[in-house]
């Protein structure tokens, strides 16, 4: 539902049962619904909050040309206080991850554990932006028309995933759903494109954290995310076979297995 949230709508998906929270933090381009897996399982024995970022999904489109990596993270901390349960299980893939890195730092009395999906705390590689700022160009005039999200896909998945005629189907429905951006996602990319990186915060995370990447990530170097193992104390590493950039839709099985592994963990 829509649901007021600072100077904005965000769309929450909320399962409303279970005594701690784990809260979903989506990445570009997506929505909630990239957790489906996830939540299906986690449901029977936590609380399940995901929301779409503001400018994507189903949540209001803000003003100006960027929904700031800035905004989101303060959004995710308001709608965390308005549970009103104290601290919650953070799960964050790519700029999610962003968004639960700079929430954990600045606000740890709200963060029990974090888990960090495909993502990195430095800014966006210099090499990245010509490229992803000419698929902006055309999200901007154009949305995402099929021949716009061919070029997205091998960014977004595993080269096996995408080759593999058994996920034919699977390749056809993450086509369909990265088709249905408006054109004002482009506010969203360009929040990615221009965020600064925030390793020096990372020192301040204390909770219990994973930090888990796909071995086929095309968006993420391996040492990026091993960046943060080295970064944050106490952090465990797991690395997922055949996943790329969207693990939690092409390895649905295990991702869900690492995080009830990580969840067990916390005291």
């Amino acid at each position: 539902m829509l649901t007021k949230v600072r100077d904005t709508r965000l769309w929450v998906e909320d399962s409303q049962d279970g005594d701690e929270v784990v809260c979903f933090s989506h990445g570009l381009l997506w929505s909630a619904g990239m957790y489906g897996p996830q939540v299906d399982v986690l449901r029977a024995r936590y609380r399940c909050v995901a929301w779409d970022h503001r400018g994507q999904g189903r949540s209001d489109v803000p003003a100006g040309d960027e929904a700031s990596i800035e905004d989101c993270t303060d959004d995710a901390i308001a709608l965390i206080e308005s549970l009103d349960v104290g601290s919650v299980h953070f799960v964050g893939l790519s700029m999610g991850g962003f968004v639960g890195m700079r929430v954990a730092a600045r606000r740890p009395d709200l963060v029990k554990s974090l888990a960090l999906l495909e993502t990195a705390a430095d800014p966006e590689p210099a090499a990245n932006i010509p490229k992803y700022k000419r698929l902006n160009l055309a999200a901007r005039w154009l949305g995402v028309p099929g021949w716009l999200a061919k070029k997205v896909l091998p960014i977004m998945f595993a080269p096996s995933f995408l080759a593999d005629p058994a996920r034919a189907e699977d390749v056809k429905e993450m086509t369909r759903r990265m088709q249905t951006n408006k054109k004002s996602v482009y506010k969203a990319v360009n929040g990615v494109i221009r965020r600064k990186g925030c390793t020096d915060e990372l020192s301040r995370i204390r909770c219990p954290t994973l930090v888990l990447r796909g071995t086929e990530d095309q968006a993420i170097a391996r040492e990026r995310s091993m960046a943060l193992v080295e970064a944050i104390e106490g952090a465990t590493w797991v690395e997922i076979e055949g996943a790329g950039h969207t693990s939690t839709l092409e390895q649905p099985e295990a991702v869900t297995r690492a995080l009830l592994e990580h969840l067990h963990r916390v005291p």
